[in-house]
């Protein structure tokens, strides 16, 4: 735990998941900085916060009862956990899931910037007509990770805004609502192919490769053909738009599918994908902490493509939990097929939990494993 010191008290707040690095905190610069100058503002009214991502802002701000809003529900349980750890009551904030639209209307807004350019530019979409008369937006982030074009799709949006000083490498762009605005209309989901078939992936913004095929899943695809035919239960673990699970139903029309990623819009993306595919076909979609919740020995495959990041922070904690949840969840004789950079070293780190792991395709960057 580390202590999180704002104009608004001081709290004990913690990663979610836990992290076994002691310098990663729950909180940073930015989310001091946005705390401080919206205790200078002395302003009132509602209060939306959005991308918190280890629920620091809503923590801080619980008494003046805020609406949380974000894509991730790492972060809806990362809030839960702090508002616990600091005897808060979770009635004092509501979470409203990325795929949901919060009531409205509100005068501040506290907004994260993500890392999604694309991501930020639906939210923006979608908070134009939430925003009550004079309201300011204040968007922030730590200035190595700040975006060019931030400030360009906040004044498209929002209104014209002004880019703060910096403050410990953060810095703030506060924007305040311009009702005569006209705001950009263009599409923001993409479509392309699944390689080799004749489906289609729609893809939500913010979702993981949704500009094309990444080439993890490209090479293990194939070896998805081929190993799905014989079993029965199958998990897509952290899904993006499906194109795994997908490829596992195409070729296995008989097995019982499930979908899951902590992403509200990759969930979505990959319904979308699976009912356009398979009209008439029931599968399982579920927003969740991998396979958190799911029965034990109950899968016979779990195909994964596992993140190595978490936002901007790069490691192999996430694809380490995720192992664990599949070696769980898989009955005996189960399999885990996963891809990763070679430097990762994941056929060492499989062995932790798995008693057999093989190599079953390569290229020079990537190579499939399979962990029994």
């Amino acid at each position: 735990m580390q202590l999180l010191e704002s104009p608004y008290g001081t709290l004990s707040l913690t990663r979610y998941p836990a992290t076994r690095n002691p310098t990663l905190q729950a909180f940073d610069a930015a989310d001091q900085y946005l705390l401080n100058q919206l205790h200078a503002a002395q302003t009132g009214g509602p209060l939306l916060i959005i991308n918190d991502q280890f629920g620091a802002l809503a923590s801080a701000l619980a008494a003046q009862q805020p609406c949380s809003w974000g894509d991730s529900h790492l972060s809806e349980l990362a809030l839960a956990e702090n508002l616990r750890a600091n005897q808060q009551a979770a009635e004092q904030i509501s979470f409203v899931p990325g795929n949901l639209t919060p009531p409205g209307p509100y005068q501040r807004v506290l907004l994260r910037i993500p890392k999604s350019l694309s991501l930020l530019e639906e939210q923006l979409r979608r908070l134009r007509p939430l925003l009550a008369p004079g309201a300011i937006v204040m968007a922030g982030a730590m200035i190595k990770h700040l975006p060019t074009r931030a400030g360009d799709l906040l004044a498209s949006y929002i209104g014209p805004y002004q880019a703060s000083l910096g403050w410990k490498k953060a810095r703030l762009l506060t924007a305040e609502f311009e009702p005569d605005l006209v705001p950009p209309n263009q599409p923001l989901t993409t479509r392309y192919g699944l390689e080799n078939t004749d489906l289609s992936l729609l893809n939500l913004p913010g979702v993981f490769s949704r500009e094309r095929l990444d080439i993890g899943t490209r090479i293990l695809l194939p070896v998805v053909a081929q190993q799905a035919v014989t079993a029965q239960r199958i998990a897509d673990l952290g899904c993006g738009n499906g194109a795994l699970g997908l490829m596992a139903a195409l070729h296995n029309p008989q097995a019982q599918l499930l979908f899951c990623d902590e992403s509200y819009a990759a969930v979505s993306s990959a319904q979308q994908n699976f009912a356009e595919a398979f009209a008439g076909r029931t599968s399982e979609f579920q927003v969740s902490d991998g396979l958190r919740g799911v029965a034990e020995q109950s899968l016979d495959l779990v195909l994964c493509n596992p993140p190595f990041h978490q936002q901007q922070v790069i490691g192999d904690e996430n694809a380490m939990r995720l192992f664990q949840q599949s070696r769980k969840a898989l009955a005996p004789g189960g399999r885990l097929l996963v891809v990763g950079n070679r430097h990762l070293g994941y056929h060492v780190k499989l062995r932790q939990y798995f008693s057999d792991v093989s190599q079953l395709a390569a290229n020079n960057k990537f190579v499939v494993l399979q962990a029994t």
